[in-house]
């Protein structure tokens, strides 16, 4: 029987959530007592409280460690929103003291961190310089998964990649193009005209099977009639595309149309003249599902609106 939230509201502590996470993380009962400077019957002890106060056990115990079991799993997922929610209150309660401050985190895919998050991040900054910022990079579901824990306050990515996208309000924010790059010393540098078909045998450097440019390139392939180039590099780390092109001179990439700017002002790839006709499904503003955001989050999305605006007229 799940016991009523009056119960769990007057038994469970603070202090126990960091215990579950610790928990977690260090895999060991020893481990988790020496990060919370704690001795390991005491921990066990404090362990056994919070299943009581939950009615069930949450950490399957075996000689190897601990690990959470599926109720555990959930438990932790909203210690870790309470926990991130405590750290941004303090920090807006000391913004609200000091005039002005706090902190934000926001994640962002490659695409938008070229296209609108650094200018709304300028511009940020110049309205509440005082402000603390926390900037990650990654791939859309890596991004939605440190939402869902709390980690990021809101993320530029896209929800269609999760099975669970009803956890999310998403507002569009900008369509993305793409451009196909090749390095500087590659032979189609200089082309004023190529096809896919002269590209079918390069070495190309591919984003993940799950990813949505890759899906994009994998229907332009299968539209051309050509199969997808085998062997490829597979990463989702823009500066290893990066690099890559720069040094193989037989590399080619798919890549956003901003990051692609970025690359030809800093003479790192060219862009070639090749039109991709599949259309690439736009990226938003994400935020967890009726979350209310903090003042220093809302100025941030107030300035994403804003540049997006100003990209948006500029195409």
């Amino acid at each position: 029987m799940v016991p009523s939230l009056s119960s769990i509201s007057s038994r469970l502590r603070f202090r126990q959530l960091s215990l579950l996470i610790a928990l977690e993380e260090c895999g060991s009962l020893h481990k988790a007592a020496d990060r919370l400077g704690l001795t390991q019957p005491g921990l066990t002890k404090a362990l056994r409280e919070i299943e009581l106060t939950f009615g069930t056990e949450l950490f399957v115990r075996t000689p190897k460690g601990v690990h959470p079991n599926e109720l555990g799993l959930c438990i932790l997922r909203y210690a870790r929103l309470i926990d991130a929610d405590l750290g941004h209150l303090r920090e807006e309660i000391d913004g609200v003291l000091r005039g002005g401050g706090g902190r934000v985190a926001v994640g962002s895919i490659t695409g938008a961190l070229h296209s609108v998050l650094i200018g709304a991040l300028s511009e940020l900054r110049r309205l509440q310089p005082a402000l603390s910022i926390d900037v990650r990079e990654n791939i859309s579901i890596e991004l939605l998964n440190q939402l869902n824990e709390g980690r990021l306050d809101l993320a530029i990515c896209r929800t269609t990649v999760s099975s669970q996208a009803e956890q999310f309000d998403y507002e569009p924010l900008l369509d993305e193009a793409v451009a196909v790059a090749v390095g500087p010393q590659h032979a189609l540098a200089n082309a004023r005209r190529v096809s896919l078909s002269q590209l079918a045998k390069s070495r190309w450097i591919l984003y993940p099977g799950n990813m949505p440019l890759r899906q994009l390139l994998e229907r332009e392939f299968l539209e051309a009639g050509l199969p997808l180039p085998p062997y490829p590099i597979e990463t989702a780390s823009s500066l290893a595309t990066m690099l890559l092109l720069k040094e193989d001179p037989q590399a080619v990439a798919l890549m956003a149309a901003a990051t692609m700017d970025f690359c030809e002002e800093h003479h790192i790839a060219r862009r070639l003249p090749l039109q991709i006709r599949s259309r690439h499904e736009a990226y938003g503003i994400v935020t967890r599902r009726g979350a209310r955001l903090s003042p220093a989050a809302g100025m941030l999305v107030q300035c994403l609106r804003a540049a997006a605006q100003a990209q948006g007229a500029g195409g």
